[in-house]
């Protein structure tokens, strides 16, 4: 029985000493957190499209992209992002929403991205959207937000692009753009609205970049001359949205609902329109020439003294000291701008952004840079480099006309060139005076099957015959062999055949 007793003991201290050691050495999986019907892969979990009436209770702590789109979601709790610390992108577009609530984004410092597209949302509080500090896209459009809360958006300090498109807006603040600074604001959609009462003062002093991203098109404007000049001048300079959606930017004719007239096209509404009182809305830009290689500084004149000074450059990037990502561009201490070497990429509109106790974001300064290319002098013209070549070539023909041996087919050419020469048989002043020369033939005249013709030689004719004063007159025979002059000899007294009162020499 003791020996019993015994085994049981060392059996039981050697089940704990197992399970102590798998414990501390492998330790039970943890549950998988992805929610049922949901796909996590990584840092990515979607659950759109399932039909959710409710958030779900546990997600992945690692989800940097959560997708809850195409559901029939209603609310959000307070602080439910706290367990996302590395969510970034969050998209809760095609939902039920019809309002936010404060703190629901308390948690959401690190936040890039929000949808909340074709939702219900009426209106937006002012703490609706706080905690988004480092948000740069806000998806609101496809809603039907009729109030923006005058500081609505004044925590988003980073936002870049604002699409608040396809709702019932019926006015909008461009003065502060409803607590909205405009330092990195490069989209404002506010389009197919019902903005019919609109500032154009403070239209015009938007910041260029910002104008270049402002769409105001299917909207109930006025046909008012000042806003018809103003939409004008942007459209003469390009600015994008008004040169995609020129067709589409319409006013209300005679204050009737159902009569649109589209601002871009002719129309009688605007014939007596001035530019008289269009002229003091938008302070022009500066108009600067700089050469390519120089170096240029643009300074930032404000109507009272500046705390903060920032730059954007042509390619929307915003400058801040010490100056470019790339380092071409210098913001100094005075607030103004240096380019040490211009390039042609620095061409395009400077503004100055200026902010101060007595300043607002609407403060700014305008330069339009063009660039111009430096023209090289032009080379003096060598004149003894030219002389020496001359010389050289000359040289060189000269000697190949001396030494250079002739080409084995100048016989042929020539042969065809004296066949190609060959005169209609007309009476030849040798056939009229074949009286008083001598035609030798290597033929006998008695062989009938030989022309008379084929082997003719030259003569010398007798002088002081028609006229010739003395003169030898020399007859060429047609199958004179140039290329043969070796074969030419002459013949003497005793060989020749000439008549009794030649004396000339004869060649054959």
């Amino acid at each position: 029985m003791g020996w019993l007793v015994l085994l049981g003991t060392l059996l039981c201290m050697l089940r704990a000493g197992l399970g102590t050691r798998d414990s501390e050495g492998f330790p039970p999986p943890a549950p998988h957190s992805c929610p049922p019907k949901c796909v996590c892969a990584a840092d990515l979990v979607s659950c759109a499209g399932l039909g959710l009436q409710d958030v779900p209770a546990v997600l992945p702590a690692a989800a940097a992209d959560l997708d809850l789109s195409h559901n029939a979601l209603q609310r959000l709790r307070p602080g439910w992002l706290t367990p996302l610390s590395r969510l970034r992108d969050l998209r809760l577009g095609h939902n039920e929403f019809h309002v936010l609530g404060r703190g629901v984004f308390t948690n959401a410092s690190g936040l890039r991205l929000l949808d909340l597209s074709s939702n219900a949302l009426r209106a937006l509080g002012r703490h609706d959207l706080d905690g988004l500090g480092a948000l740069e896209r806000l998806f609101l459009f496809n809603n039907r937000l009729a109030h923006l809360d005058v500081h609505a958006f004044h925590g988003l300090s980073a936002l870049s692009h604002l699409y608040l498109g396809c709702n019932e807006l019926a006015s909008f603040s461009f003065d502060h753009l409803h607590g909205l600074g405009a330092t990195h604001l490069r989209t404002l959609d506010l389009s197919s609205n019902r903005l019919g009462r609109i500032s154009i003062p403070e239209l015009a002093a938007l910041p260029a970049f910002l104008k270049n991203g402002l769409y105001l098109h299917n909207n109930p404007l006025p046909c008012d001359c000042r806003l018809y000049h103003l939409l004008q001048r942007w459209h003469q300079r390009g600015l994008t949205a008004l040169r995609d959606f020129a067709r589409e930017y319409t006013c209300l004719a005679f204050n009737v609902p159902m009569s649109r007239v589209r601002f871009f096209e002719h129309s009688r509404v605007f014939e007596n329109c001035s530019a008289a009182p269009a002229l003091g809305l938008e302070r022009p830009e500066e108009q600067l020439h700089a050469q390519a290689g120089r170096s240029l500084r643009l300074y930032c004149n404000t109507s009272a003294p500046a705390v903060r000074i920032a730059w954007v450059s042509p390619e929307n990037e915003l400058l801040v000291a010490p100056g470019s990502r790339d380092g071409s561009i210098a913001v100094l201490a005075d607030g103004s701008l240096a380019i040490g070497n211009v390039q042609q990429r620095h061409a395009g509109v400077f503004v100055c952004l200026a902010t101060g106790p007595r300043l607002h974001h609407n403060q700014t300064h305008e330069y339009n840079v063009s660039v111009h290319l430096s023209r090289p002098e032009p080379e003096a013209f060598n004149t003894g480099f030219t002389t020496l070549l001359g010389c050289a070539v000359g040289l060189v023909l000269v000697l190949l006309y001396l030494f250079a041996p002739p080409c084995r087919g100048c016989c042929r050419c020539c042969r065809r060139a004296c066949r190609c020469r060959r005169r209609p048989r007309t009476p030849s002043p040798l056939q009229e005076l074949s009286a008083q020369s001598s035609v030798l033939s290597a033929t006998p005249p008695e062989a009938p099957s030989r022309k008379a013709s084929v082997h003719k030689h030259v003569v010398f004719l007798e002088p002081g015959r028609r006229g010739l004063n003395g003169r030898v007159q020399l007859a060429v025979a047609e199958d004179f062999n140039l290329c043969n002059p070796v074969g030419l000899r002459l013949k003497t007294g005793s060989e020749s055949a000439s008549s009794t009162g030649s004396e000339g020499l004869m060649m054959t």
